[in-house]
């Protein structure tokens, strides 16, 4: 674990005890990306440590959250602490986890994000970073796919919902994950109505191209799909 990996004392934004929590070495081999951006790295998941806990209260939240308060308004954290006040949230501290010590970390992370009220597309991303975590460790794929489906729904509701860029995500990303996600679950024809609403876009192609022309690629690639099966089922 020394490889990849060490343990540091931060304050948690919500009780301010010191706490301990694990941090990623920015130095891994990268093996291949997905079609949704994620990224597998040679012999380590990454995911599995994307959620920072508070051993004390039991607060979960990504790292740029837990050390940003900007990221996190007093009134949110106010209803958070009275929340945890009349709870008994106990997670072990642990310096390798496993899926179940993950997994349990994300589900609350995406508890608190949704007592606040808080962003779809955070919740989307906490969604899409935990199948991520189920893919990577090549194990559960019901749960890889649930929580794809969940990032799927929140993607969509937060592009009918929230104003864009969120953070650094653009409105065209995040149809592309929509679309991506999608193409993952074998379900073309959603994939395709989400990727063409990229491709078809004439801003996006100079103000979004990276994101444009993976869409482009990707819509493409389920047009030659469709092309080939149609000429399958003549045969």
């Amino acid at each position: 674990m020394g490889d990849f990996t060490f343990v540091v004392e931060k304050p948690c934004p919500i009780c301010e005890k010191t706490t301990r929590v694990v941090k990623l070495k920015s130095r891994m081999n990268t093996l291949k990306t997905d079609e949704d951006f994620c990224v597998h790295y040679k012999d380590f998941n990454p995911y599995l440590y994307r959620i920072w806990y508070c051993e004390h209260c039991g607060f979960a939240t990504d790292e740029n959250t837990f050390l940003d308060s900007r990221n996190l308004p007093i009134r949110h954290k106010r209803q958070i602490a009275e929340y945890l006040a009349k709870k008994d949230i106990h997670l072990e501290f642990v310096e390798e986890r496993t899926l179940p010590d993950a997994a349990a970390a994300y589900q609350l992370a995406i508890h608190y994000e949704e007592l606040i009220n808080g962003s779809c597309n955070t919740i989307a991303r906490l969604y899409h970073s935990m199948a991520w975590m189920y893919r990577v460790a090549e194990v559960e794929p019901d749960k890889e796919e649930a929580a794809m489906r969940e990032a799927a729904k929140y993607y969509a509701l937060s592009l009918s919902k929230e104003r864009y860029p969120v953070g650094k995500m653009t409105d065209n990303a995040a149809l592309y994950m929509v679309g991506a996600i999608y193409y993952r679950l074998k379900e073309t024809e959603k994939a395709g109505q989400y990727l063409s609403r990229i491709v078809g876009d004439g801003k996006a192609r100079t103000e979004d191209k990276k994101i444009y022309e993976k869409a482009r690629d990707l819509w493409q690639e389920i047009k030659d799909m469709d092309k080939n099966k149609q000429k399958d089922e003549k045969k």
